[in-house]
C-alpha cells in the first residue's frame, strides 16, 4: 500500500506587504500544486497591516483555494503572528514558515520539508557550504548578523550557523509540545523556538538552502538589533535559576519595549506577567 504523504501548513507572517506577497503566494500555490502530492495550506498571518495586505491576499485566493489570510488588525509581531499561526498546527502533520518577500524559493522551502524523515524540525541556513546566495546582505547587515549570533552562541550553545534564515519545518508533535514556551513576539522569536525545541529533547537539523535578499526589509539595525538583543537576554534569563526574582522588574521591561515601539514578550500559560 503506498504511504499517505504527509499533509503540509505553511505559514507566510506579513506586515505591510502589498507590493511584494503576491507573487510570492501564487509561486508556492502553483508549484506545491504541481510538485507535492499530500495535502498543503499557506495562511498568511497579517499582523497590523495599514496597506492593502490583506486585499492582496484575498485576490490570490480566487486562484488558489489552499490560500487563506489569518488577519490581526493590532500590530503582533513577527513572532506574535507566528506563535498565532502555530495555534493551527494540530490541522497538518508538517508546519512551517518562510518570509513574505520570496528570498526562499518554493523548491529549496521543499528540500526543507523532505528532509523531516530525519529530524523532528529542519531549519534552511545561509551560512553552511552548499548554500547558494543570490543575492547577498549588505555589509553591515552581515556585520550585524554575525555579531548577534555570536550572542546567541555565548548565550545558548545550540551550535546552530544560521538561526535567523525565515525558513523553518517542523513535525506536529515538536510545535504542539513546545507551543507554552513561545513567548518572544519580536525578530529573536526564533531563537526561542529553536531553544525550546532543543529544551525538549527535539533534534534540529540544519541545511544549506537557497536564497536571495531581498529590497525593502523590514529590518532596522537600529532599534530592531536592540529589540532582539533585549528578547534574546530575556530568553536567557527565563531558563535560569533567578527568574523569579526578577518578577519586580517586568513593568520596567515593558516600557522599555514599548519605547523601542515593540511587541513586548507574551506571558505563558496561567502566568500573570
Amino acid at each position: 500500500m503506498t504511504p499517505t504523504v504527509p499533509s503540509l501548513l505553511l505559514l507566510i507572517p506579513a506586515y505591510n506587504e502589498e507590493h511584494r506577497i503576491e507573487p510570492v503566494l501564487r509561486n508556492y500555490a502553483r508549484f506545491f500544486r504541481e510538485q507535492y502530492s499530500g495535502r498543503f495550506e499557506i495562511v498568511v498571518v497579517s499582523n497590523g497591516c495599514v496597506d492593502n495586505t490583506a486585499g492582496v491576499v484575498r485576490r490570490a485566493t480566487q486562484d488558489y483555494s489552499e490560500i487563506r489570510l489569518l488577519d490581526f488588525p493590532e500590530p503582533i509581531g513577527k513572532g506574535g503572528a507566528l506563535i498565532e499561526g502555530l495555534k493551527l498546527a494540530p490541522s497538518a502533520d508538517f508546519i512551517g514558515y518562510v518570509d513574505a518577500d520570496g528570498a526562499t524559493p518554493p523548491h529549496a522551502f521543499l528540500d526543507l520539508v523532505n528532509a523531516l524523515d530525519r529530524a523532528d524540525c529542519v531549519i534552511g541556513s545561509r551560512w553552511i557550504p552548499g548554500a547558494v546566495l543570490h543575492q547577498a546582505q549588505s555589509s553591515r547587515r552581515q556585520f550585524a548578523s554575525r555579531v548577534f549570533h555570536a550572542i546567541v552562541q555565548a548565550l545558548f550553545w545550540m551550535n546552530i550557523h544560521d538561526t535567523q534564515c525565515g525558513a523553518k519545518v517542523m513535525k506536529r508533535s515538536a510545535v504542539e509540545q513546545i507551543h507554552s514556551m513561545l513567548r518572544i513576539a519580536d525578530m529573536a522569536f526564533d531563537i526561542n523556538l529553536l531553544y525550546s525545541l532543543r529544551q525538549a529533547g527535539f533534534k534540529i537539523l540544519e541545511l544549506p538552502t537557497e536564497w536571495t535578499d531581498q529590497t525593502g526589509s523590514k529590518v532596522k539595525l537600529g532599534k530592531t538589533s536592540l529589540t532582539m538583543l533585549l528578547s534574546v537576554i530575556r530568553l536567557r534569563l527565563v531558563y535560569s535559576p533567578i527568574y523569579p526574582w526578577l518578577r519586580p522588574l517586568r513593568p520596567l521591561e515593558t516600557w522599555v519595549y514599548h519605547w523601542l515601539s515593540a511587541p513586548p514578550p507574551r506571558p505563558g500559560p496561567n502566568s500573570p506577567n
